[in-house]
């Protein structure tokens, strides 16, 4: 089994005097004003738990978009700073953005063309001709950033997911004999035929080809890309090796599951804190003597809110004896209200949540509880931990790590899972109960049959989906990235 010390040592071991740098548009650690303080914390998320360890043992470069409203006044004239603050082991490099250019680059062309494009939710891209040249421009920056840091170096690069897919080429016109380059790929990968409706898709491959590792979260979406590169560029495609060759150059295509840190999670579950928590959180929201069917999201529409909510409402009405009983907790956070569809999205969720109380309430009981706020993970594995059933009921999701976290935290080996196939956490915790979230009444039965289970019914479906993620935790997914990544040779 992967641990951080083991990528430690990988790091130590394999990457000599190169230069290890990671990209992203997300920063590893923000700098926010409160109450007239400067606070730092650290990103939630999976890719920071992962390479945060790493870059501390590397004593690495991490450039990402400086988006804390104390940022600057935390780094220096170039935007940069020992991180982390406690015991300072690595440079994070900001680069700054002005709202115009954030409005075009992240909430324009990142999630309003790229997202919807990616994710098969049935929402129509939005392709704007400044969106697309403020996405160029911001790409461009982020490789002046690094350029600017290795000077006559050779450095490793990784960077990460859909809002930097121009960035490997630009770096290698800048610097194509300093720079080996891996690209992961967070959201799923569309076919041919949805991706052939983008404007800029010619300028978008031939970015990711110049990558020497592309990787993403399944073989499925491997597959989809390498048929687009067929369709799209004069190449040669060697599907034994998975690679793409032009010219001289090769990419190879990978797919790499990311998952949750099983073991720090598991940490987390010991720790005395968690009852102090769940008492808390029981008192807050009123969960006493009920049956908790959970859900965590960020409010989005590829992760189906509303259709769980639904299949809750077709729930009740099948089996009205589980009134009182039963209460859904849906935890959502609310983003990119800047875009018209997620204002549309969150004005829909409140009506449905309003519908469904009105229609099911008693005295003293609602089956509907909504909470729109961000919890850290310390207090999401305690209220993992308060869940009878985890409902994750996602249209199209690269992977859902919300669903491997559930599955981590739950170390008394009780709790169970209602997943939705279009998931890429379905390819792996086969022991959940799958659904089509499209199919409500089959949804509806779904959560039915996860709130009836056997206590040794429970036990043996989560004993299995723990041993996978035992096994393929998040530094054995990083772990193999960067494995591979460190074989590449520079150029003579």
């Amino acid at each position: 089994m992967w641990t951080a010390d083991d990528l430690k040592d990988l790091v130590r071991e394999r990457l000599g005097d190169y230069l290890f740098i990671v990209v992203a548009n997300r920063q590893p650690y923000v700098h926010t004003f409160n109450k007239g303080k400067i606070e730092c914390r650290r990103s939630v998320g999976g890719v920071v738990s992962a390479l945060d360890p790493v870059m501390q043992a590397c004593q690495g470069l991490w450039v990402a978009h400086g988006n804390g409203d104390a940022d600057k006044q935390r780094a220096d004239a170039q935007g940069k700073l020992k991180v982390p603050p406690e015991d300072p082991r690595y440079v994070l490099k900001r680069i700054w953005m002005t709202k115009k250019e954030e409005e075009e680059f992240y909430y324009g062309y990142s999630n309003e063309a790229l997202w919807p494009l990616s994710h098969t939710a049935f929402r129509r891209p939005v392709f704007e001709k400044g969106d697309w040249e403020t996405y160029q421009k911001i790409n461009e920056r982020f490789a002046r950033a690094v350029i600017e840091e290795i000077g006559d170096k050779k450095a490793f690069v990784w960077i990460q997911d859909y809002h930097l897919c121009l960035l490997p080429k630009y770096l290698k016109e800048l610097a194509p004999k300093q720079l080996i380059i891996a690209h992961f790929w967070h959201i799923p990968w569309a076919n041919y035929e949805i991706f052939r409706i983008c404007p800029q898709g010619k300028e978008i491959l031939e970015g990711l080809l110049a990558n020497d590792l592309l990787g993403f979260h399944t073989r499925y979406h491997c597959n989809n890309f390498l048929d687009v590169i067929d369709r799209e560029v004069e190449c040669k495609i060697d599907r034994e090796k998975q690679a793409v060759v032009r010219g001289d150059h090769q990419t190879l295509i990978r797919p790499y599951p990311i998952s949750a840190d099983f073991e720090g999670i598991n940490r987390m579950v010991d720790e005395p804190q968690r009852g102090t928590l769940q008492e808390s959180f029981i008192s807050e929201y009123n969960l006493q003597d009920q049956k908790i069917i959970l859900g965590v999201d960020r409010i989005d529409y590829t992760k189906g809110i509303p259709e769980k909510i639904l299949a809750i409402d077709m729930l009740l009405d099948n089996h009205p004896e589980l009134k009182g009983k039963v209460m859904f907790w849906q935890i959502g956070v609310v983003t990119r209200l800047h875009i018209a569809e997620y204002k549309k999205l969150n004005d829909e969720i409140n009506a449905l949540v309003e519908q469904v109380n009105w229609k099911h309430a008693t005295d003293g009981w609602k089956p509907v509880v909504l909470v729109r706020r961000q919890f850290f993970l310390k207090e999401l594995v305690a209220i993992y931990n308060l869940a009878d059933v985890m409902v994750v009921g996602a249209l199209h999701d690269g992977m859902n790590l919300v669903a491997k976290e559930y599955v981590a935290a739950r170390k008394d080996e009780k709790g169970a899972l209602v997943l939705s196939q279009f998931t890429g956490a379905a390819r792996e915790l086969t022991e959940a109960v799958l659904i089509n979230p499209y199919d409500r009444e089959q949804f509806s039965e779904g959560l039915w049959t996860a709130l009836n289970f056997t206590e040794e019914e429970r036990g043996k479906r989560m004993r299995k989906m723990r041993e996978v993620l035992k096994v393929n935790n998040i530094f054995r997914w990083s772990g193999k990235i960067i494995s591979e990544l460190l074989s590449f040779e520079f150029k003579e």
